[in-house]
């Protein structure tokens, strides 16, 4: 085994821990990452005519936006849904018609909004983080204040 296999064996089994223990809210986290880092690739080859690398690059990114769109869970809150449902359409969309058009303009277009989206998903999680906290200490104080009245 090569020093370059045993890094990237190294860095699969990382990757692979990683995702099988990260909490549903980092698992759609990463992807928002791996889907800009994949468009970004994207857009890379397409501006220096490296077609294949344009080609994979869009494609990796349109199969995750794929999964981001059919993992959203109406259940919660159904508006909300419909909107991000929307939203992950729409880039889908412009992600196969840039990709066939050659257009740069779209596919920024598209990486703005993932952008945008990993920083509205980040403040949802320290929100959430943050609640959970803030329930957690009335939890135990109310817990304790019960213990003590005995």
């Amino acid at each position: 085994m090569t020093a370059t296999s045993t890094h990237t064996s190294q860095a699969n089994a990382y990757l692979k821990t990683r995702v099988m223990t990260a909490s549903p809210e980092e698992l759609r986290l990463m992807l928002l990452d791996g889907a800009a880092r994949f468009l970004r690739q994207g857009i890379d080859g397409l501006a220096s005519k490296d077609y294949e690398r344009s080609f994979n690059g869009i494609s990796q990114c349109r199969a995750i936006v794929m999964e981001l769109l059919t993992s959203v869970r109406p259940e919660q809150a159904p508006e909300l849904v419909e909107r991000v449902q929307s939203l992950y359409s729409f880039m889908y969309a412009e992600l196969v018609e840039a990709s066939f058009s050659r257009e740069i303009p779209r596919l920024e277009k598209v990486l703005g909004l993932l952008v945008f989206e990993r920083e509205t998903w980040t403040m949802a999680i320290d929100k959430a983080r943050a609640e959970r906290a803030t329930t957690g200490r009335a939890a135990e104080a109310e817990r304790i204040a019960m213990a003590i009245q005995g």
